[in-house]
């Protein structure tokens, strides 16, 4: 096998960790000093991405075999905006009911457009799994750059993680909300949902490890599943549906939350509608497995983005309308408002749990693009020692060209957040709000980072995805959004706050934090290698 001539002579990792070639198998293979291997040349993508790994100080260890239609489908079955609205109603339905659905949505999706605007321009300049911890590295100042690099990749870590067990957790209760729904003699409990969870997850990272190589076709067949299945979906909900009216639709908010006012209760209903699109940083995160990444990985967080908002956006609409008696579908023993809508409007046990299939399965396909996202996270922060157990975490599979040891973490990571389901009536909350406040945590920080360059008048990378002029005004609404959105997402659902209702997402957070801190100044600091030490921006290749 020939080398590149972006190759040739050249480090792929930093002045202190030269490449040396050698054969395996009767191939040549790409070897830096740390021992990683890189795939065979055919796998490495364009000589931009070369480039870019060689810009970046890393070694191409896993295949670029994404294009930008399964990029797109990766992005839109894992935010799954649809299906999550229909998931998460009942907070809905509990603050800011059908005016703060359909206004809130296009508060949270405005917000959220201009975020990813931002992450899309970061990802633009340095397209790597690291994603926000790379950037933050990159861009903050040299004097705090480690250690908010440091904790951005604790807190990205554990907002990926967190979104798998909570997806898992969504799935394994509707199923249950299900055989509730067609045997009145099941006894509900909360450990069989626990073991629901964990089967789920284990499913999830069988499909990535068993079939990793097949997923860029996975997500194509997933993402017509996705788009189908909100026709179907919707269509059978507007034949069969009632009609709401339209003025009491738009205008009457609704405060069964016990807040002291209805501002607060609209904000704290916002926190589904923000669960609903938040994560498009996954592209980011699979950046070393696509191709062209500089110039894909932004367009399909943009196009992914527009796409899930409309389809968000047309399911709003829907249920609003058609959603019936509010107070009924709330207290449905299911556990699910919408299976009850489903089931008032079909009034068949066969029609309900077809349309519930639908969410099933295309929230699992969430779980499986969840899983690969929060290993590559991880495994991208191992290799910079960022992690205890790195040299482990960091390790790539030979012949699978996967992180094995970083997918399987997800299922330890799931089966501790499961267990909160044992004490507490409110485990999807905190795990979703977890997963909130830490993406928008890491969110705050790159896009914060690369702001305070812009007002520096300090030259950015070189990228091929910008935002140009608008750069600084979208970073600063984009931080606006994310401040008062942070703030909610530790809100409770519901007031007075007893132990079983509490929204524990604001201890786990501060117990990550506050471990992420300790560790990096006991054992962190001395070994975690930041990204900024291994950039060369300005060498000759």
């Amino acid at each position: 096998m020939s080398k590149s001539p972006l190759f040739e002579g050249k480090s792929l990792q930093s002045d202190d960790a030269p490449v040396t070639y050698v054969r395996d198998l009767g191939n040549e293979f790409a070897m830096d000093s740390m021992g990683r291997r890189a795939v065979a040349e055919q796998y490495q993508g364009t000589e931009e991405d070369q480039y870019t790994m060689k810009v970046l100080g890393r070694t191409q260890e896993l295949r670029r075999n994404f294009g930008f239609l399964p990029t797109l489908g990766f992005a839109s079955t894992l935010i799954a905006t649809w299906e999550f609205i229909l998931a998460t109603l009942l907070s809905g339905l509990t603050n800011g009911g059908t005016a703060g659905l359909f206004w809130g949505y296009l508060v949270v999706a405005t917000g959220f457009f201009l975020v990813y605007l931002s992450v899309a321009e970061l990802a633009s300049m340095a397209p790597t799994s690291g994603g926000q911890y790379h950037w933050v590295s990159e861009f903050a100042p040299r004097s705090c750059q480690k250690y908010l690099s440091y904790l951005t990749g604790w807190l990205t870590f554990i907002g990926w993680q967190s979104g798998v067990a909570g997806t898992s957790f969504m799935v394994g209760t509707i199923i249950q909300g299900l055989i509730v729904l067609n045997y009145e003699s099941y006894a509900y409990r909360s450990w069989h949902g626990t073991l629901l969870v964990i089967g789920v997850t284990s499913f999830g990272i069988a499909f990535n490890t068993i079939f990793a190589r097949r997923l860029p076709l996975v997500e194509n067949i997933l993402m017509v599943l996705h788009v189908l299945g909100f026709f179907v979906v919707g269509f059978v909900l507007w034949i069969l549906g009632p009609r709401a009216n339209a003025k009491a639709v738009f205008t009457e908010f609704r405060n069964n939350g016990g807040w002291s006012t209805d501002g607060t209760s609209f904000l704290v209903g916002l926190n589904p509608l923000v669960v609903s699109l938040l994560g498009f940083d996954c592209v980011a995160h699979m950046s070393e497995e696509v191709n062209d990444a500089s110039r894909t990985v932004p367009l399909a967080i943009i196009w992914g983005k527009l796409v899930n908002a409309v389809f968000g956006f047309g399911m709003i609409i829907t249920v609003i309308f058609i959603w019936g008696d509010m107070d009924e579908i709330a207290l449905s023993p299911t556990g699910y408002p919408f299976i009850q809508i489903f089931y008032n409007i079909t009034h068949s046990y066969a029609g309900t749990n077809i349309m519930t299939a639908i969410i099933v399965v295309t929230l699992t396909a969430c779980v499986i693009a969840t899983v690969a996202t929060a290993s590559r996270q991880i495994w991208s922060f191992a290799r910079d020692n960022g992690p205890p157990f790195s040299a482990t975490l960091s390790r790539v599979k030979p012949g699978w060209d996967i992180p094995l040891n970083a997918v399987l973490i997800s299922l330890a990571v799931t089966i501790l957040l499961s267990l909160i389901n044992l004490g507490s009536s409110v485990a999807l909350t905190a795990m979703f709000s977890l997963s909130l406040a830490s993406g928008m945590t890491s969110y705050t920080l790159c896009i914060g980072c690369v702001l305070l360059k812009r007002f520096r008048g300090e030259k950015l990378p070189e990228r091929r995805w910008t935002l140009g002029r608008v750069g600084g005004p979208v970073n600063v609404a984009s931080l606006v959004f994310l401040f008062v959105m942070y703030i909610f997402s530790f809100f409770p659902t519901v007031t007075p706050v007893k132990p079983s209702t509490m929204n524990w997402a604001v201890v786990m957070y501060g117990s990550v934090v506050l471990f992420a801190t300790g560790y990096y100044f006991v054992i962190g600091k001395k070994v975690y290698i930041s990204p900024a030490e291994r950039v060369r921006r300005d060498a000759s290749f």
